[in-house]
């Protein structure tokens, strides 16, 4: 048996001074302890070295000795002390309380190493039920019988006595505490472990989000260093044109101010051949020679050769140099923007998908090919289909197989040779057997052709599309966590349209509608093709 447990009071352990667990324990001659710092203390204070039990007096004073036994036990004691916050305090412990170590259910009390070791000894406390030590043993009795609460009803959830189970709950099912304890351990477990693997998810979607920054900052500054490049390029492609007009435009003045000088220095000359004669004229006019005049006279009489002037201005024509200048620049851009569409396309298009279309959406009225590549309408009675609650009913519509819930995909459509299309993507929700209208609150990001000529994006309000030519085939691109729809005209190399800043929360599918066929004037299927990665 322990020091401890051999000891009956936790009073032995107190200093008689400081009324508290010894620290330090020494032992004076006349076989008395204290804590050493509170017997050096008290013999400082007084004029007689006296023994604070036994009043014995000193006339020297004593040599302390340090009691090895006392602070073993007094150390091992004080490792229960119940001074750490959830620790149950023994009940029966007086002064400072020692750590319990177990509780009794039928004596609704907690006990310490020495006050438990009854329970384990004594024949009639061995009965009692001990489990480990908690607070607030009131809790655990039955509030109505005063007994422990010992079983659980299941019928009712909750914890009852054996009392209650014969009268209160005698037609419930019950089982012992432990047994249900058991079970709901079992499903703890199960929930730690799912919540576990939550955790872990959260964290993996963590490192997830974290590379999606990394990559999204590697793609900034790659965007960030392309546009730099183009736009510096188009700047000194811009000054080189504008440096270029003004060449062209000082160069022409130069030539007119040149001929202008010639001009000038022609009718100059002449302007001194006419005086010359003038004044011969004159001169002769003056004459009383009869004959000197006659004789002179023809000579005076014809004008000097000169030029006729009559016809001749300086017209500097600068019409059409600024246009001209600005259509070499923008040929110039328009390269520019080809390449860049190019380096675009390319980035989309891996991430093509291989679109099929859907036979349990389509319209009765519309024909599919058996690859399920292509899709027209019949123009001829509708079809006896069973129902699908997939399929589209009002509309000539058909969606694609594949869907999309996060990431992006890519495909592309022959639309040439029809009148009218429509073309994108929607989400699973759409109505598929009323009116719809192709706009994002419906659940459709499209764009579409009337009348041969009229292309509108599919917004609110749509929106009317100038279009430099009719596309031919269409890319139709689509960004789930961006939010971004687009469609692009692959033979001009140019983009038609983006929806942005959608917010997507279904599944989306490839949408397309041929439209009705129209006597054979929009007869020409809507074909999705394969995707040629650009070089």
């Amino acid at each position: 048996m322990s020091a401890a447990s051999c000891l009956r009071s936790e009073d032995q352990f107190l200093c008689c001074i400081c009324l508290d667990v010894f620290t330090d324990p020494v032992s004076t001659p006349c076989g008395h302890n204290f804590c050493k710092n509170c017997i050096n203390e008290h013999w400082n204070s007084n004029d007689q070295y006296l023994c604070p039990m036994c009043n014995k007096v000193f006339n020297t004073r004593p040599k302390l000795h340090i009691n090895t036994l006392l602070s073993e036990v007094v150390s091992h004691s004080s490792e229960q002390q119940a001074d750490k916050p959830g620790e149950v305090p023994c009940d029966v412990c007086t002064g400072t309380k020692l750590k319990a170590l177990k509780s009794c259910l039928v004596c609704l009390a907690s006990y310490c190493e020495t006050h438990l070791e009854p329970h384990l000894t004594a024949s009639r406390l061995k009965r009692h039920q001990l489990m480990d030590p908690v607070e607030n043993l009131e809790d655990r009795m039955c509030m109505k019988h005063d007994k422990p609460l010992e079983l659980f009803c299941k019928t009712d959830q909750t914890c009852v006595c054996t009392l209650c189970s014969v009268l209160d709950h005698k037609t419930h099912e019950f089982v012992p505490l432990k047994e249900e304890y058991e079970g709901k351990k079992a499903e703890l477990g199960k929930t730690e472990a799912e919540i576990q693997e939550m955790v872990q998810k959260r964290r993996l979607k963590i490192q997830e989000i974290k590379q999606s920054v990394d990559l999204s900052k590697e793609a900034a500054d790659r965007e960030k260093a392309e546009g730099v490049q183009v736009f510096t390029a188009l700047k000194e492609s811009v000054e080189r044109s504008l440096n270029e007009l003004i060449e062209t435009i000082e160069e022409k003045q130069r030539t007119t101010e040149k001929q202008a000088e010639d001009f000038i220095k022609e009718l100059e000359q002449e302007i001194s051949e006419l005086k010359k004669r003038s004044s011969e004229v004159e001169k002769l006019s003056h004459s009383a020679d009869h004959l000197h005049l006659l004789q002179n006279f023809p000579s005076l009489k014809a004008a000097p050769p000169t030029k006729d002037w009559t016809e001749v201005s300086i017209r500097p024509s600068y019409e059409g140099t600024v246009v001209k200048a600005v259509t070499q620049l923008d040929e110039m851009l328009s390269k520019h923007m080809k390449k860049l569409f190019e380096a675009e396309l390319k980035r989309v298009q891996q991430y093509a998908v291989d679109v099929t279309l859907d036979p349990d959406t389509a319209h009765s009225e519309l024909i599919l090919s058996d690859d399920g590549k292509q899709v027209h309408h019949g123009d001829v009675m509708k079809k006896n289909l069973p129902y699908n609650p997939k399929r589209c009913t009002r509309y000539v519509h058909v969606l694609g197989k594949q869907s999309l819930s996060s990431g992006r995909f890519y495909f592309e459509v022959q639309v040439k040779e029809k009148t009218d299309w429509d073309l994108g993507v929607a989400r699973e929700s759409i109505n598929r057997k009323g009116k719809i209208t192709l706009r994002p609150q419906y659940g459709f990001w499209a764009i579409c052709l009337r009348n041969g000529n009229e292309y509108r994006a599919g917004n609110n309000p749509p929106v009317h599309l100038s279009l430099k030519s009719r596309p031919q085939k269409v890319g139709v691109f689509v960004d789930y966590e961006e939010g971004l729809v687009s469609f692009y005209d692959l033979d001009a190399a140019a983009l038609i349209y983006s929806f942005t800043g959608c917010s997507f929360t279904e599944k989306l599918y490839p949408y397309f509608s041929p439209c009705p066929n129209n006597g054979g004037k929009n007869s020409a299927p809507l074909i999705i093709c394969p995707v040629n990665q650009t070089e």
